[in-house]
């Protein structure tokens, strides 16, 4: 389950380099190159650092761009966003809302009703499938994946 934000020193420890990189710097991570960029299984995406339950399997979809890529959050107030001219261009930079973790970007060029494409690291999520819900304290989101009818 989600916890506090930990010391940077706990989080360099804790984290790869490409994870602390990832979402203490703002760095991202090779497209194609990740693990959840084809990750197909049912489940629950947390934020690396902190346990914040981001997304689900159920609104990830394949853009094609290399990295995950989900049409909403798993609640509104699960994100943070921010003006980002790194590239020269304005974007959206995503942020968890508890940890302040760096996650990406949201696009305005993705599927469904909102029409929103959140580009992901993988480097900033953990994946739970769902079989390990419970045991890993996230029990609680079970019933989002009880029917395929939605």
């Amino acid at each position: 389950m989600p916890t506090p934000k930990p010391s940077d020193a706990e989080l360099r420890q804790r984290l790869t380099p490409l994870q602390y990189q990832v979402t203490q710097h703002e760095a991202t991570e090779p497209p194609f190159q990740n693990p959840y960029h084809d990750e197909t299984r049912e489940g629950l995406y947390v934020d690396i650092v902190s346990g914040e339950p981001l997304f689900t399997s159920r609104d990830k979809f394949d853009s094609g761009c290399g990295w995950p890529s989900f049409t909403q959050p798993l609640q509104p107030d699960a994100l943070t966003t921010k003006r980002d001219h790194k590239l020269f261009v304005e974007r959206i930079e995503v942020r968890s809302a508890g940890a302040d973790s760096h996650l990406g970007h949201v696009f305005p060029d993705g599927p469904g009703p909102n029409g929103l494409r959140y580009c992901i690291n993988s480097a900033a999520l953990r994946f739970i499938p769902v079989a390990e819900l419970e045991a890993s304290g996230y029990g609680q989101f079970l019933n989002l994946f009880s029917s395929k009818g939605d």
